[in-house]
């Protein structure tokens, strides 16, 4: 969890955004290289010894919605710290936007928003007056601003609410307001460390809602940790798993499902005695291509297959041509959670979830 001011707002949103490569050597390299965020052996160890990054290496594609998971403890928060310039790094080489993260801290502040764990409204404004504050940290005024701050309360759906002191707002709508502040200055990199811990499912599934909203239609490139392995499941398009300070494994939800076991398609045939039946099915499953293997089940078969959502329909059909009924049909598929658990040796509980640890900063 990070600690500290939940938003970061040196600088003038007019200098938002990186200039433009002006020099046809800098064109190309751009062209070649679309990496928001760059990590190359970053390292992390603190006063007392403590390995915090153990030399990790990763990349942040631009327009990418990044999910950065790990156990508590694993290094995630000390990561983000690093990378929004709230800590100095031990070694390694990091960017971000662009900017070499020991050159320009302050040009890599312009462009990023960040949203923590704990909400950080001040409670004794109103909704609308905590987007104005917001945004005259972050140098903006006039018309420029009245008209963002609108924009963003109506995008989190507060504009009923936006006169009303935020004390007595909800937790689910003050982490909305949260979310409104820290894209005050339109930033093109959003940093969000476990924020909808401690949400109700409905409140989160809205934040999730305006998350897939700002990276699809606003094309803000989203980093994210959480512990909600759904969360991770549904918005990420590409992941890492720390642990112990160390990258253990990273790709698509997809890739790294795939990769630690295969789909299972459990089925069951009419007639379900006639083992003669259940023989030949299964011959005529096993020369199937994508299937892996074919086994018995107590009253029916189980395939293993690669990419199950995609041959269950090839099963049925194999099945029909040689007049063989399925009488039930189910597939079930490898979870985050398996493969968290694989690559970590535990599974992330719910009591960890709310939990509040006295190491937060080793995060």
């Amino acid at each position: 969890m990070l600690q500290g001011p939940s938003h970061i707002y040196l600088g003038s949103p007019k200098l938002g955004v990186p200039k433009p490569a002006t020099t046809k050597e800098d064109m190309n390299m751009k062209t070649q290289n679309s990496n928001i965020i760059s990590v190359e052996n970053l390292a992390e160890t603190y006063p007392d010894g403590t390995k915090a990054l153990e030399e990790i290496s990763f990349n942040v594609h631009e327009g990418e919605f990044f999910g950065f998971l790990g156990p508590n403890g694993a290094g995630k928060s000390t990561t983000i710290k690093v990378l929004t310039t709230l800590l100095r790094k031990t070694s390694g080489k990091v960017s971000v936007a662009g900017y070499d993260l020991d050159k320009s801290p302050k040009e890599i502040r312009k462009v990023i928003g960040v949203l923590t764990q704990e909400t950080t409204v001040d409670v004794d404004l109103t909704g609308k007056e905590n987007l104005r504050l917001q945004g005259r940290l972050e140098q903006m005024h006039g018309a420029a601003l009245e008209n963002r701050v609108n924009e963003l309360l109506r995008m989190v759906q507060l504009e009923e609410f936006e006169n009303k002191e935020a004390g007595r707002y909800s937790g689910g709508m003050k982490k909305r307001l949260d979310l409104a502040s820290a894209l005050i200055h339109k930033p093109k990199l959003l940093f969000l460390d476990e924020p909808t811990t401690g949400l109700d499912p409905q409140s989160r599934a809205s934040i999730w809602d305006y998350l897939e909203q700002l990276n699809k239609e606003e094309g803000i490139t989203i980093f994210l940790t959480t512990q909600y392995l759904e969360e991770a499941d549904r918005l990420c398009r590409q992941l890492c798993i720390i642990d112990h300070g160390k990258i253990v494994t990273s790709g698509s939800p997809t890739e790294l499902k795939q990769a630690i076991g295969h789909d299972t398609i459990t089925l069951s045939l009419k007639k379900p005695k006639d083992t003669s039946l259940k023989e030949k099915a299964k011959k005529i499953l096993e020369g199937m291509q994508g299937i892996v293997e074919v086994s018995d089940s107590d009253g029916g078969i189980v395939v293993h297959a690669k990419n199950g959502d995609e041959i269950i329909a090839d099963v049925v059909e194999a099945l029909d041509r040689n007049n063989l009924r399925p009488a039930s049909l189910n597939m079930s598929s490898p979870t985050l959670d398996d493969v968290f658990l694989h690559y970590t040796g535990r599974r992330i509980r719910a009591e960890e979830l709310g939990r509040k640890t006295t190491e937060a900063f080793l995060m």
